[in-house]
């Protein structure tokens, strides 16, 4: 009996995986490195002294993954795996609606070949476009203001009709507002490739010299200070929110909505200031245009996600910034290092 988890050597999905191993779930993890590397992998064993099967596999890969199925007693799927950034997305939209919607009809067909009907879903606060009013509970009007966001409001319907087809599925529909941070040991973390497209990785590359200066995308949105606000939640917090989805999904059929976030907006200088009064380190900025697609604030209630699954965010600010500088300094080069 074993948790598929299917971008587990990712940002989240790597966090995730230390928490479902250190409450003695057995995982099978499936990932193609197109956003992770395999180091994230031996950083899992290291931090819980424990081993699992691992399948480089591409879930648009019918195949491939069928053979993870059919190898292994798999009773629950949780599925990260998906290309995730905003602004690439308007500039490469077939690729993200062919890797994220595509990959998850295949992955929902061979789960329902095997016979395996759990499934915990990474969708995004992005499904509510630009939300009239905040904080945003799971019933407000959903709308998408780029591709990334269409594909996981279009995967969420795919979910919700296949449910009515046949209502035997439970699955639990996780809608992230804004990952930072890291693992307290510092051994795993944000990993971007490049420039990287979250405030969080960007500050710390310029904290740490790595980048010279962090640009401000727009300060003419109707917030406190101009710039953009979300809900910034911990990825640890984030991650312990699967293992409670786990057990609602175990234990009910249907489907479910839950935002995870912390139910508090911060603006991009309110993170720069409190990364610099976490640190010590200046982070430089300048003011750049606002990027396609951004809106101007998001933030969660997570009300849901406390009543129903017992979860709620409890690292702090200061930690998430942190744990974020630690992972930073100890990876200056991310898992390349």
């Amino acid at each position: 009996m074993a948790i598929l988890v299917t971008g587990g050597a990712g940002y989240i999905g790597s966090h995730t995986c230390v928490e479902l191993l250190n409450v003695g779930e057995e995982i099978v993890i499936v990932d193609n490195y197109s956003n992770s590397k395999p180091k994230a992998l031996e950083r899992i064993r290291e931090i819980t002294k424990k081993d699992f099967k691992f399948y480089e596999v591409d879930i648009l890969d019918k195949e491939s993954l069928e053979k993870v199925f059919s190898e292994n007693n798999i009773t629950e799927v949780i599925h990260f795996a998906g290309s995730k950034a905003v602004g690439e997305s308007v500039a490469k939209p077939l690729m993200y609606y062919h890797n994220n919607i595509t990959g998850t009809l295949v992955l929902c067909e061979v789960m329902a070949k095997y016979n395996v009907k759990k499934l915990i879903f990474s969708s995004s606060a992005t499904v509510y476009g630009m939300p009239k009013t905040v904080p945003i509970t799971e019933d407000f009007p959903l709308s998408t203001t780029n591709p990334y966001g269409t594909t996981k409001l279009m995967i969420e319907r795919i979910l919700e009709d296949l449910i009515v087809a046949d209502p035997n599925w439970s699955i639990a529909i996780l809608r992230y507002f804004n990952p930072v941070g890291a693992h307290k040991s510092g051994l795993i973390g944000e990993d971007p490739s490049g420039i990287p497209n979250n405030l969080m990785p960007y500050i710390s590359q310029v904290g740490s010299g790595k980048l010279k200066c962090l640009q401000v995308f727009g300060n003419d949105y109707d917030t406190p200070d101009g710039t953009g606000v979300r809900d910034y939640i911990h990825v640890v917090d984030l991650s312990l929110g699967h293992l409670k989805a786990i057990e609602i999904v175990r234990k009910q059929i249907g489907i479910e909505y839950f935002n995870l976030g912390t139910g508090k907006g911060y603006s991009v200088l309110d993170m720069v200031k409190a990364y610099e009064k976490a640190t010590g380190k200046e982070i430089p900025y300048v003011i750049a245009p606002r990027r396609p697609g951004d809106i101007g604030q998001c933030y969660a209630d997570p009300t849901k996600a406390k009543e129903k699954l017992g979860w709620e965010a409890t690292h702090t600010l200061e930690e998430m910034c942190e744990d974020t500088a630690r992972w930073q300094s100890m990876n200056p080069n991310g898992y390349e290092d």
